[in-house]
């Protein structure tokens, strides 16, 4: 797996309507009667923030977490990062996206797929995380 760092998000995206019913996968209902107000994807995602920052995720070792090869991850570097949660890391200078598992003295990054098995950090290891992924985005048009 790896990483690109796309940056601080410039610019606002403004904002979008918000309906107040579910939309079915199905048959499509007249949604105008349901527009409940606007909501701000930099409000809601806190994206404007700066210490938030993208992240393009190439590979699939975190797919259980629903995280795939290509999706861009929201990262908050001002969250201190706990067990559970997933980081963006550098782990002997490579950065990786992968669960921080932080129990009793014993560090390890744990990916989301059972092909990839998990990285213990021991005393010899640098490792420093760069933040914690709040969010993912995916383009389902690829």
């Amino acid at each position: 797996m790896s990483i690109t760092f796309l940056g601080w998000p410039l610019g606002s995206t403004g904002p979008f309507p918000l309906y107040s019913f579910h939309v079915p996968a199905g048959f499509p209902s007249p949604a105008a009667d349901h527009m409940e107000g606007h909501i701000s994807l930099d409000e809601l995602f806190d994206i404007r923030a700066p210490h938030v920052y993208l992240v393009r995720v190439e590979g699939d070792s975190m797919q259980g977490a629903g995280i795939y090869s290509g999706d861009i991850v929201i990262v908050d570097r001002g969250r201190e990062p706990e067990h559970g949660d997933i980081v963006i890391a550098a782990l002997n200078s490579e950065p990786v996206c992968k669960r921080l598992h932080r129990r009793d003295g014993v560090i390890m990054l744990k990916s989301e797929n059972s092909n990839y098995p998990p990285r213990h950090v021991g005393e010899g290891d640098d490792m420093v995380v760069w933040g914690v992924v709040r969010y993912s985005v995916r383009d389902h048009a690829q």
